[in-house]
Order: C-alpha cells, then structure tokens, then sequence
C-alpha cells in the first residue's frame, strides 16, 4: 500500500484455452479466454511477472486500460462482480526466458510461481493466472488462528 505501482502489457489476446485451461476454467475449449502477460513494477523495480487467462463472455470489457490500471477493480467496481475466494498452489521453479528478459533474473536464479484460480461469490471460475516472482522480492506470510 502507498507504493507506486505499474503495469506493463506485454501481450494481450483472445485466443481458445487449452484442455488444461480449460478445465481450470470449467469451460470448454471453444469458450473464447483472454491471455494476458504484465509485468507489475514497484517503485521502479520489475517485481512480479503475470500469466493470465480469463473467460471474454464472463469478464467483457478487458481492454489497455483495465490491462494498465487493475482488473480486480474493472470485475468488482465497473462489471459489479464479487470475487470470493481462491485456490492457490505455490512451487519453487528455476527461471526462464522470460524470467531473465523482464524480471532480471540469472539463469540460475529461482522463482517462487503462484498457481491461481480466482472464483466469483456463485463458484464460478474467472480468473486462471501463473504469478512469477523473483526470490528476493517476495515473502509469503500464513497466519492461523485457532478457534475454540
């Protein structure tokens, strides 16, 4: 919070989703997904790299300047959306092309990569992304609490 934060749009397209994504999704493979790939900059610095696909028919309206601004914000505030939930994997993975060209990284340098599955309030999927980030700028925090 307070930090200034950038998006930059690196690719941008409607494109049918594999069967993996698919299945993510619950749709089938001839439901029309975005495929979006930013890179989120913090203070300046390259911090997160982002792959994701949402369904065109249930999130319309994708557009640069959602892509530059924040999607979370077009789905809840203009599309009146509510997100509920998540599913998140997180794995340790060696960096790529990719990586290296847009976070900086080494070739030997590794990334902690977030699997995500985002979910609408009626348990509908909308959102399927790959988070990559560099190892020294991300640190993930649980907190449970026990209830008695």
């Amino acid at each position: 919070k307070g930090k200034n934060i950038k998006s930059k749009v690196i690719r941008f397209e409607v494109q049918f989703p594999s069967q993996d994504v698919a299945a993510h999704l619950a749709i089938d493979e001839k439901t029309p997904v975005y495929y979006v790939v930013r890179l989120r900059i913090v203070e300046g610095e390259p911090y997160v790299l982002e792959k994701t696909y949402m369904p065109a028919s249930l999130i319309p309206g994708i557009n640069d300047e959602v892509l530059n601004h924040s999607i979370y914000d077009h789905i809840t505030r203009g599309l009146q959306l509510k997100i509920a939930g998540t599913h998140r994997k997180i794995r340790a993975c060696k960096s790529d092309d990719m990586d290296q060209q847009y976070l900086g990284c080494r070739p030997d340098d590794p990334i902690l990569e977030v699997e995500h599955v985002g979910f609408l309030d009626n348990g509908t999927p909308f959102e399927y992304s790959f988070s990559r980030h560099r190892h020294d700028k991300f640190v993930v925090t649980s907190v449970n609490i026990k209830r008695s």
